[in-house]
């Protein structure tokens, strides 16, 4: 049975069913506050939401409102929702294991006990014997409100483990060091450190990433030794235009500091010696304005991905610091490299053409080339641990709307391809869905790639609901994955579909430069030409539309929906970036400062007059405006959460009879949400109830 229903009446009868049964929408007093700037003035009522301590009663208590009425306004779906879950869970039940791998004479596994919120490490030797526990993140949450691993890295002997946790939610760890020899927990100082941690050849000190206490920025890089000394300070970027990350490099010899920042469209690396911790940081090569370079090492050489050709990103080789860089791989037109791998007899590259991803090995002696054969239209591909570069063996990840993430291997001998984990998902069949790519044309001409999967017999030619998600910034590529949570959705008659828009990186950096700063209307075009053409061409039924991004995502939602009144029926926005404008007006909030080369800085006219004329916020209209679920962190750095309650409170004041629109706080997260494995699953289940409500869609 089709399971698309008559949408009209059933919908208009739920809805008002709801909002019977609701308490009248929290109002948020407004207390205006004019803004000036290049002579322009705006009026904020809702600034006085802002509270940078968390902890002001009126404002908490504003939120607890919104949460109590979205907690009622939603009631009747509370079945729906418990079905949705269980569903999920029945899925992709726990108890399974990930792949074990292989570093350093140990087998390396991840483990979700059934039912669990939080996985457990293990590890056993090679030569045999029982699993041995590293980490039980369960144990680690246990007494906390919120708790989430950032990250561990071992010593090359395997005998301490560093890890970086978030027991706050506001996204800033905290480094906990264990002695597995003896199972305790070692003392270490207080303080904000990153996810990014590497340890010294000798297994004796480990460098770590460090965040500005009061921006949140990650700046600085400190070396904690194991013999109890003070942590030393090796490394601070004093530019609040630039962020540092950390890694080590194929060989193992150094520990890599990267320093990119977007304003000026540079970054440098600086060498720390893993054979010499006490020696000083060494810098590769200095930034230059519109240069990016990125480096590893390997086999005495160092590799770099960089764009010193205006085509884009190539590879390159140079022999020391300072020196010529030699052109292994040069960008074309419509191929760059996107990330690379130094195994000892092939160079793995993975690039960007035609907007997908593409793996090639070059052999270093003789430079064959072979090409991984994948066999979707869309899809994403990268690469797994591969700590044995001796192995000629490429273990890869895949992931397609229609193919659950899998762990593949690669014989770069014979090109042969063979699985060695996929997952076990109760119920599914991938023979049931299809997938699909395609290029619309935007209304500038420009052609804009789509990904989408539905499940065959429920498509009905103009009848389906459709979902159209999107980001569209900083360059990220939104590759087509599986969800096992989506199934959910595709299994009740939806069809689901990406938008790849300008500003991302799915075309390269060109994509990336046609959807940022003065071309950011770009993105927002492209959303909505997207989702009209998916409902001209039968995909859809054009009253059945349907929007969800995060984030910077949300900002493309909140846009769209001031842009193209009437066109979605609903929409969700996760932790939006709505109040754009003011945010980059604003120096002290943690990542401003550092993304002026993404959106602007508001202190130059043009850049003014341009957030001005796309914040969500300041361009909230008459309408109609569709139903709404918004959902925010209090204790989200990246994007604060009064920024969604600002909209929302901004949105209230036209909010129309039956309109379903909600904001819900989660009081103990942050910008990624709930920290557990179940908790996250809720929420894709009270996502998919709301859109499935608005749909129409009643439980056989």
């Amino acid at each position: 049975m089709n399971p698309i229903l008559s949408f009209a009446a059933l919908a208009g009868f739920c809805l008002c069913a709801a909002l019977a049964r609701a308490d009248a929408p929290p109002r948020a007093e407004t207390r205006p506050q004019t803004l000036s700037a290049h002579g322009d003035a705006r009026v904020d009522p809702y600034a006085w939401l802002r509270d940078d301590s968390r902890d002001r009663p009126e404002v908490l208590t504003h939120l607890q409102a919104e949460n109590r009425y979205a907690e009622t306004l939603l009631a009747g779906q509370q079945p729906l929702r418990d079905k949705l879950l269980a569903e999920m869970q029945a899925r992709g039940a726990g108890g399974e294991a990930s792949l074990p791998y292989t570093e350093n004479g140990w087998e390396y596994r991840e483990r979700y006990p059934d039912g669990a919120q939080q996985p457990v490490y293990e590890r056993r030797p090679l030569a045999g014997g029982a699993w041995r526990t590293v980490l039980d993140a369960a144990e680690r949450a246990k007494g906390k409100r919120y708790y989430r691993l950032g990250g561990w890295q071992l010593s090359p002997d395997g005998r301490y483990l560093a890890v970086a946790e978030d027991v706050r939610g506001d996204g800033t760890q905290r480094l906990a060091l264990r002695d597995l020899a003896s199972g305790e927990w070692l003392p270490v100082a207080e303080g904000g450190a990153g996810t990014e941690m590497v340890w010294s050849a000798d297994g004796r000190a480990l460098w770590y990433v460090a965040a500005d206490p009061d921006t949140y920025r990650p700046s600085r890089v400190y070396r904690h030794a194991l013999d109890g000394k003070d942590d030393a300070l090796v490394f601070e970027e004093k530019d609040e235009g630039y962020t540092v990350s950390l890694s080590a490099s194929a060989s193992r010899r150094y520990a890599l500091i990267a320093v990119a920042g977007s304003d000026s469209d540079s970054s440098e690396a600086w060498l720390l010696d893993a054979q010499d911790p006490a020696a000083p940081a060494k810098r590769f090569a200095a930034r230059r304005p519109g240069r990016e370079y990125y480096l590893d090492h390997y086999r005495g050489a160092f590799y770099l991905r960089a764009n010193p050709d205006p085509a884009g990103f190539g590879l390159y080789r140079s022999a020391a610091p300072g020196g010529e860089w030699r052109t292994l791989i040069a960008p074309t037109a419509n191929r760059e490299v996107e990330s690379f791998l130094l195994l000892k007899r092939h160079l793995i590259v993975k690039e960007r053409h035609d907007g997908l991803s593409r793996v090639r090995a070059i052999a270093w002696r003789g430079g064959a080339s072979r090409t991984l054969a994948l066999p979707d239209p869309s899809y994403r591909v990268w690469f797994d641990r591969n700590p044995d570069p001796d192995s000629g063996r490429l273990r890869y990840r895949y992931s397609s709307l229609t193919t659950p993430t899998s762990t593949w291997e690669w014989n770069l001998s014979n090109g042969k391809t063979r699985a060695l984990w996929q997952p076990k998902l109760a119920g599914y069949r991938a023979a049931d869905y299809r997938s699909e790519r395609l290029w619309i044309r935007a209304r500038d001409g420009e052609r804009v790639p789509v990904s989408l999967v539905y499940r065959r017999d429920h498509l009905a030619k103009g009848g389906n609901p459709l979902l159209l998600y999107g980001y569209g910034a900083y360059g990220m590529s939104m590759d087509a994955a599986f969800s096992a949570p989506r199934v959910s959705l595709l299994d009740r008659g939806f069809v689901f579909a990406i938008a790849h828009v300008r500003g991302g990186g799915e075309l390269g950096r060109r994509w990336h430069e046609a959807g940022r700063l003065a071309n950011k209307q770009n993105s927002f075009n492209d959303f909505v030409d997207a989702a009209r053409e998916l409902a001209r061409l039968g995909y859809a039924r054009s009253d059945q539309l349907y929007a969800m991004g995060g984030s910077a995502g949300g900002l493309l939602i909140g846009a769209a929906l001031n842009q193209a009144p009437g066109l979605f029926r609903g929409a969700v926005a996760q932790v939006p970036f709505v109040d754009a404008l003011s945010s980059m007006q604003d120096p002290s909030l943690p990542l401003t400062v550092g993304e002026y080369g993404e959106w602007g800085n508001p202190a130059d006219a043009d850049a003014y007059r341009r957030l001005r004329g796309y914040s969500p916020v300041d361009n909230v209209g008459a309408g109609p405006y569709p139903h709404l679920l918004v959902t925010a962190g209090l204790h989200d750095r990246q994007v604060p959460y009064w920024e969604p309650a600002k909209w929302v409170a901004r949105l209230r004041e036209r909010q129309w009879p039956g309109q379903q629109l909600a904001l819900i706080t989660e009081m103990d997260a942050g910008h990624r949400g709930q920290s557990g494995r179940v908790s996250r699953l809720a929420a894709n289940a009270r996502e998919y109830a709301f859109l499935l409500t608005l749909s129409g869609w009643r439980e056989p």
